[in-house]
């Protein structure tokens, strides 16, 4: 899926606003080496480096990352595969912020996280969990089933898991699991109720490959009219998110 840097900054900032408070439980000390992973445009991998951290951004997109080089020149950014990486000196904690529900191959992931670790080091993330957009993902689905996309309807864009599986992947793969919660975290979506067509625009734009212009708009207003009733509450419209936040520690 091919980003679009400048939309995710200007109509989707709360992203990474919303990931300052993960950075409290990575809990910076100045002089760690830290992975960013999935550090979109950069604005956190800015935050970790004031904290006086040696930083190094890495994500999957080359639009993402061009716009983290312009913006913050003084840091180490760099596109990576979240499931093929390796770096040759190793992190002393790895911090990710809404990424992990875009990567399928979780295990993968997972074993390369810890290997970049140094052995105490931790793995501090949140991502989507279980039932998260759940609402969203169900009107999607079923206006475009009406429409007779059954394909686009059935697209698997996202690995929302619940905390039990989840952890128990992290436990597998030898990190010892510190924290994990798993919580509703109703979320503002800007513009009202034109920020449902913003938002699938932004994260979901796979669901209508192939589809004339004037269809889709008639499918996106069918949508939110489907999700009216759950996103708006007094004028604004709250997307239904549900997040995954844990610290795993690697031990040997």
């Amino acid at each position: 899926m091919k980003w679009n840097a400048e939309l995710y900054d200007d109509k989707h900032d709360f992203v990474f606003q919303y990931g300052e408070s993960v950075l409290e439980l990575l809990d910076v000390k100045p002089g760690e080496r830290i992975l960013d992973l999935g550090c979109g445009t950069g604005h956190l991998t800015q935050e970790i480096k004031d904290h006086g951290a040696e930083v190094v951004g890495m994500d999957a997109s080359a639009e993402m990352i061009a716009k983290a080089k312009t913006s913050y020149p003084e840091i180490n950014f760099l596109v990576g595969d979240a499931t093929d990486f390796h770096f040759d000196q190793p992190f002393d904690a790895v911090f990710s912020n809404a990424t992990l529900h875009w990567v399928h191959k979780a295990d993968e992931a997972i074993k390369c996280v810890y290997d970049s670790l140094k052995t105490g080091g931790r793995f501090v993330a949140e991502m989507g969990g279980k039932d998260n957009m759940l609402h969203m993902i169900a009107a999607t689905q079923q206006v475009l089933e009406k429409y007779g996309h059954h394909q686009l309807a059935q697209k698997k864009m996202w690995y929302f898991p619940s905390l039990g599986e989840y952890t128990t992947k992290l436990e597998n793969a030898g990190f010892r699991v510190t924290f994990a919660v798993h919580f509703d975290r109703p979320t503002l979506l800007k513009d009202g109720r034109i920020g449902v067509t913003k938002w699938l625009n932004m994260f979901g734009p796979t669901y209508f490959e192939g589809i004339d212009e004037s269809e889709k708009d008639q499918i996106l207003s069918e949508i939110t009219g489907l999700l009216e009733k759950d996103y708006e509450a007094d004028g604004n419209w709250y997307a239904d998110y549900v997040r995954l936040r844990f610290v795993a520690v690697k031990e040997m």
